[in-house]
């Protein structure tokens, strides 16, 4: 599938997708066409059963994605506004839950609509450089792809109010403090860093993977009891699965296990 504004490509094995967002010239904005295009992209890969991990960065050193588009936002009514972010929240929604880990490999500024981009993704990496952060207030806007939603689930009440209210950028060492990073790398090697990580993932049993992402995902949104239920009823489904019964035996046999997502 070809695309305007994004470039893809796989790993030797073929089993980690690498998305790029390529707008360098106004710092991988996300505009429209690009956030259908990654859409699609991301739909694809869900049905990839190939690819067992996504990696999403930025083109260039400068900026992983440095917001929306400005244009389109200037010109918004309160109806199309309303669509505009649901769309948005739509293809952040399917990042979130993709069913395999996507990783934010976060290469320069994540602000507004970059930020929202690399929570939704399942781990975030980056580099020493990076910025994050929500700066729309300074815009007379509030996040709009659940960044108001996400980044208070990530690192808590204050400092998500703290962040967008005053806009302003933190570093990536702030960032990895408050638990919106898992990682921070020197620059140079962060690319090194995320595809050493992504190997690693795409070795783990594929469906257990899926089911620990919804185990999560889904299980922080119900009272504790109604979660442990949740838990326990996708552990008797990964308990029938080829996979758990090659894990197993594999441990046994003292050999590494070859899981096969079945």
């Amino acid at each position: 599938m070809a695309f305007d504004n994004l470039l893809l490509g796989r790993d030797r094995d073929g089993r980690v997708a690498l998305v790029t967002i390529n707008r360098p010239k106004v710092l991988n904005a996300l505009n429209t066409p690009t956030l259908d295009e990654l859409r699609r992209a991301l739909g694809d890969l869900k049905q990839d059963r190939e690819i067992r991990v996504v990696i999403v960065t930025g083109a260039g050193e400068k900026s992983f994605v440095a917001g929306a588009d400005i244009n389109e936002l200037a010109v918004q009514t309160p109806a199309s506004g309303r669509d505009h972010a649901l769309a948005g929240q739509h293809v952040f929604d399917l990042i979130e839950n993709l069913g395999k880990p996507v990783i934010a490999a976060i290469n320069g500024y994540a602000l507004g609509g970059g930020c929202e981009l690399a929570m939704a993704c399942t781990l975030r990496v980056a580099a020493d450089t990076a910025k994050l952060g929500q700066p729309e207030i300074n815009l007379g806007l509030i996040p709009g792809y659940a960044g108001t939603q996400r980044l208070s689930r990530l690192v808590g009440k204050a400092k998500a109010m703290e962040m967008i209210l005053t806009g302003a950028p933190i570093s990536a060492a702030e960032a990895e403090r408050i638990g919106l990073v898992n990682r921070v790398v020197p620059a140079g090697e962060l690319m090194t860093a995320v595809n050493t990580l992504a190997a690693h993932l795409a070795e783990q049993a594929p469906v257990a993977m899926r089911y620990i992402i919804n185990a999560i995902n889904h299980g922080l949104e119900m009272p504790f009891e109604k979660g442990e239920v949740f838990e326990a009823t996708l552990f008797g489904l990964v308990a029938s699965t080829d996979d758990m019964r090659e894990g197993t035996r594999a441990f046994l046999e003292k050999r590494k296990a070859e899981f096969r997502g079945k």
